[in-house]
């Protein structure tokens, strides 16, 4: 499959790069290399660490889920699965569509309130005709377009805000929620295939607190025999909580009487309004975090969402003002049903740097880090089609399925507020990349449950992250993982001080997408808490780039160029380079300070999917439409603690 293709890319890649080295290190006194004295002569023996990058989405909704298909989606779970695997279907809108590369992972993550509801809503079943919210939602998704996507969005804003009828909350008990839960696993079971494909049990717990998302995508490295003692935890009550500490609890529950194991991925931050890693207690008055509460978070929170098609959680311009590649997809206007305006004060608790500085700085003062996360990619696209290629994007609802007008149409907006938003803001979404053993529900959960994860914004960039201890002449060998294992921890890992004090060095290798656009430059992102002010404090570093590009007296690189031509559109690699890599020491470092390190990897600059949209249709966008666009890869980070 695409691991067999990326092998293969690899070592076609490999050239350029070996051409830079000009040894394979110090020899010993017998005349072998240190880095390999002592090992089998061939090096893939006796090999025990992740070898296979595997490319997935862990936040995709079918027809099943209330604000797809009350939209128009008609795509179902088995339809999605074998698009997945890389079978062309028929778009929702009746496009024939099909992925370049199949996925070797997919989540399924239904919306767990309501579940089983809108098929009843369509097909008019008597409880719902019953209902006055029912029968009129039922009538205007049954007239589709405009009508279906305006209801559609009347439903999740009276969900939101807690006042949607309780004939259209299904709770556990019923027939439509418990049968359409075990069909949803049946389904995972039948496109399952261990080595080959991962179908991965999961449902996304859908937490509003009027209109701020908290949602949590829940998965599971079991099978149906676990999976099916249960069904999915509700936000609405009665069998429900908006509050997360009554997730976990039932996060525990299932662990302590299935013999499982579970985790939960915080929705992508940036429609919460802050709430989603607010700094106190807003279950509880605002009231300070104690111990428990945050142990118990950082258990079950072991990853963040950082990127989505509703926009990029990286770095905003506010919070990095001098790093600019901050403002990357940026949503910051409001929450989900976009009932409240953003502010300010909301900004730093929904973008992931400010989150892990606000993390370390927990741990520097209470001893736990509750903010401990690595980064995963979702889609969350609601047509049942992921499609991550600007030159392949179906949108993120079935209104958005390719068409001359889904970059200008309204989205969604509040005239109150004088807030709105378009189809062209919308992003195109990032895979999450695992290091795993094996492609099998075992072998992924654990990469993601230890962090050895990382996402992208679309392209199927591969990226290796190790600190350590590493020599300079470490980045010369080709067998860069087995070095980074034996001399260091991956992305995801901690390290420590060294009992003289020294600086850790990180190990860094990012290798193109083989169909994708070459590289511009890798940058390593520290953040840290003062020692003396407890303050935190950020800073971007470029260790390797493209070309014979020099720093400028502002410390800042030129950029890499731009060979887009949005005429066709297309670009060039003319620029850039396909592998980069680096050993890089911290010139900054001081052992008693809390950090985290994270590598951050960028392409040159190529189209955007509203420049293929442009030449496709034959339409001249408007002036603030985002036409180009340079993807990008975040690493899980590496944390730094001076105390073990």
């Amino acid at each position: 499959m695409s691991n067999h293709y990326f092998f293969c890319a690899a070592l076609f890649f490999a050239s350029s790069f070996a051409a830079t080295a000009q040894d394979d290190g110090a020899l010993t006194g017998d005349g072998v290399s240190e880095a390999l004295k002592g090992r089998p002569y061939s090096p893939n023996a006796e090999r025990a660490f992740p070898e296979k990058v595997l490319f997935g989405d862990t936040h995709v909704h079918s027809a099943l889920s209330a604000d797809a298909g009350g939209g128009g989606t008609t795509l179902m779970p088995r339809d999605m699965y074998r698009f997945a695997r890389g079978e062309q279907v028929l778009s929702n809108t009746g496009q024939p569509v099909k992925l370049p590369r199949p996925f070797d992972f997919y989540m399924l993550t239904e919306h767990t309130d309501g579940m089983g509801v809108i098929t009843d809503i369509k097909r008019g079943a008597p409880n719902i005709m019953a209902d006055p919210d029912g029968k009129r939602f039922h009538e205007a998704f049954a007239k589709g377009g405009e009508d279906a996507k305006n209801a559609s969005i009347e439903l999740i804003a009276k969900f939101s805000q807690g006042t949607l009828s309780e004939a259209l909350l299904y709770q556990p008990g019923s027939p439509g929620y418990d049968n359409t839960w075990r069909d949803l696993v049946a389904a995972a079971e039948q496109f399952n295939e261990p080595h080959v494909f991962t179908a991965i049990i999961a449902y996304e717990w859908t937490s509003l607190e009027a209109g701020d998302n908290l949602h949590r995508n829940v998965l599971f490295r079991d099978g149906p025999e676990r999976a099916l003692q249960v069904v999915p935890f509700l936000a609405s009550p009665p069998a429900g909580s908006t509050d997360p500490r009554d997730l976990w609890k039932w996060m525990q529950n299932y662990e302590d009487t299935t013999g499982g194991d579970v985790l939960a991925i915080p929705h992508n931050p940036n429609l919460s309004n802050g709430r989603m890693f607010a700094l106190n207690d807003t279950f509880r008055d605002g009231e300070a975090f104690d111990t428990e509460y945050l142990k118990t978070r950082q258990n079950w929170e072991r990853l963040l969402e950082i990127q989505q098609t509703k926009g990029d959680s990286e770095a905003h311009p506010l919070l990095s003002p001098t790093d600019e590649f901050a403002d990357y997809e940026s949503w910051d206007w409001a929450n989900l049903d976009v009932s409240a305006a953003k502010t300010p004060e909301m900004i730093p608790q929904e973008y992931a740097r400010e989150i892990l500085k606000s993390g370390i700085k927990f741990e520097a003062e209470e001893g736990v880090n509750p903010f401990k996360l690595g980064f995963v990619g979702g889609s969350d696209i609601h047509t049942g089609l992921t499609t991550q290629d600007d030159n392949n994007f179906f949108g993120a609802f079935t209104w958005m399925e390719p068409s001359a007008t889904r970059a200008s149409a309204v989205a969604k907006g509040n005239v109150k507020l004088g807030i709105s938003y378009k189809g062209w803001q919308y992003a195109t979404p990032g895979p999450t990349a695992v290091w795993a053993t094996e492609n099998t529900r075992a072998g992924i959960f654990d990469a993601l449950e230890r962090r050895e994860v990382y996402s992208t914004t679309g392209p199927r960039i591969t990226v290796r992250f190790f600190g350590g201890t590493f020599d300079a002449e470490d980045i010369k060998h080709r067998d860069l993982a087995r070095i980074g294992y034996s001399k260091g921890v991956p992305m995801g890992g901690d390290l420590f001080a060294a009992e003289d004090g020294a600086a850790p060095s990180f190990l860094v290798y990012a290798l193109r997408d083989p169909i994708g656009a070459n590289l511009d430059r890798i940058q390593i992102i520290k953040g840290w808490v003062e020692t003396e002010t407890g303050e935190t404090q950020e800073q971007v570093y470029d260790v390797a780039w493209a070309g014979d590009r020099q720093p400028g007296q502002d410390g800042k690189l030129p950029p890499v160029g731009n060979t887009v031509d949005l005429s066709i559109p297309s670009w060039t690699n003319d620029i850039g380079r396909a592998e980069l890599g680096a050993v890089w020491t911290d010139p900054d470092f001081d052992p008693k300070q809390h950090a985290f390190y994270y590598a951050r990897v960028i392409e040159i600059p190529t189209p955007r999917w509203t420049a293929y949209d442009a030449v496709r249709f034959g339409i001249e966008m408007a002036d603030d439409v985002k036409m180009i666009t340079q993807e990008r890869a975040y690493t899980s980070p590496i944390w730094f603690s001076p105390e073990q």
